[in-house]
């Protein structure tokens, strides 16, 4: 079976709510490519209006950017996975953003918990990896992103895995304009199915969705799609311009 082709778009903390259902809307109603599952991580304020807007479209999906790891209690300004859960039409929910590892401190065994709060309540964690500018130029990117993994997800059953969303998103790539070439994509991806395939065995890494993230626009999306080892992409900026994220899930 064919891994699930993904586009999914972080909003991050952009668009009122107006601005959002607008931008919902011009996504429903584009020329979506019905081979490829799209999502839209919004900010919390959209989920329940977003929902319904996306209701008959069935290959548009909604996600949120975060949850917190404990089910309930005083946590002010925080939001359940059973929360999330309770919104009709919430499928995903992005884990260990690397702006939420570096802004929040949120280390690898919150991001752990984290997972499992999210696969607790029914839904699909897209869990993010990725090395900064030094780690990279110091040649240890593949040690920290396969350190990021095992100590993030390696605790969970080969049935639990499954469900998992992979995002490879280079930190020194996320808003910078600077891409990974479509060469750095493929290494690293085809180092992170390895790096699953010794835990999970070949048939679960063959099966896990791997996405790209860091400045995806619909210039260089066809390029990195079309490695072997990326089954997508995890795009920021160019996803809150309808245009331009339906010209990248068109790029598939």
């Amino acid at each position: 079976m064919a891994r699930q082709k993904i586009v999914a778009g972080n909003w991050k903390m952009n668009k009122n709510l107006t601005e959002g259902v607008a931008l919902a809307k011009e996504l429903a109603a584009g020329d979506l490519n019905a081979e490829v599952e799209v999502i839209m991580c919004t900010p919390f304020i959209h989920l329940t209006a977003v929902a319904p807007i996306i209701q008959g479209v069935s290959n548009l999906k909604l996600g949120a950017q975060n949850c917190h790891q404990e089910a309930s209690g005083a946590y002010t300004g925080e939001i359940s996975a059973a929360m999330l859960a309770s919104i009709e039409g919430i499928d995903y929910v992005i884990i260990g953003h690397s702006e939420r590892r570096a802004y929040f401190g949120e280390d690898n065994a919150v991001l752990a918990a984290k997972t499992n709060a999210v696969l607790a309540n029914g839904l699909q964690p897209i869990f993010c990896c990725g090395e900064p500018l030094e780690v990279r130029e110091a040649g240890d990117h593949v040690q920290l992103v396969s350190q990021q993994l095992r100590e993030g997800l390696f605790h969970l059953s080969a049935e639990e895995f499954s469900k998992i969303v992979v995002a490879y998103e280079p930190v020194w790539a996320i808003g910078t304009g600077v891409t990974a070439s479509p060469e750095q994509a493929q290494d690293m991806h085809k180092e992170i199915r390895t790096l699953i395939a010794s835990k999970y065995g070949d048939q679960v890494a063959d099966d896990t969705t791997i996405l790209y993230g860091g400045s995806v626009k619909p210039a260089n999306a066809n390029e990195l799609f079309g490695q072997p080892d990326v089954d997508g992409g995890l795009v920021g900026g160019a996803s809150l311009k309808a245009a331009d994220f339906i010209a990248i899930v068109a790029g598939y």
